[in-house]
């Protein structure tokens, strides 16, 4: 049984901005450089495209694991919204069978929007979804995530721009 959590979150910066920090793996490494150790980028960005991240010792600890690889579903540029499928590391290694992620980034005025982050998962044992808990500490790490990419950008006015 497939469940879903969606996340709302407002950020200080443009939907562009955002949008060209969360389409290319060095951007992102150099975005959240206190918790991404290195990222490496499979393919042209688009479909199929697969990301690795090495996740630095501390951030490695509150996603379940040192390495994360994903694989492009959607990467939607008039749209803004970027899907990938989880392919191992942090909990769907654990306990999960199945994660699909998803951001979709909206202008919200000038130099402002709000970011909508769904995960859509399906446990090992498909018994329903994860406790409370859990469910805030896996979407808890991506929205932390774009939290850091936010502050990232509004340090470095000039960068992405």
């Amino acid at each position: 049984m497939a469940c879903v959590i969606t996340e709302e979150c407002a950020l200080a910066v443009s939907a562009d901005r955002m949008w060209k920090v969360a389409c290319s793996a060095e951007a992102l490494q150099k975005a959240c450089a206190t918790f991404i150790d290195t990222a490496e980028e499979e393919g042209d960005g688009g479909p199929g495209s697969v990301t690795t991240l090495t996740l630095s010792a501390a951030a490695a600890a509150g996603a379940g694991g040192s390495l994360m690889r994903s694989r492009v579903v959607v990467r939607d540029h008039t749209a803004r919204v970027l899907r990938n499928e989880v392919l191992e590391g942090g909990r769907v290694s654990g306990l999960l069978k199945s994660q699909v992620t998803e951001v979709k980034l909206e202008a919200a005025g000038e130099g402002a929007c709000v970011a909508t982050f769904r995960v859509e998962y399906e446990k090992l044992d498909s018994s329903g979804a994860l406790a409370p808990e859990e469910q805030a500490g896996l979407v808890g790490a991506y929205l932390g995530m774009l939290k850091a990419v936010e502050a990232y950008l509004i340090a470095n006015p000039t960068a992405y721009a």
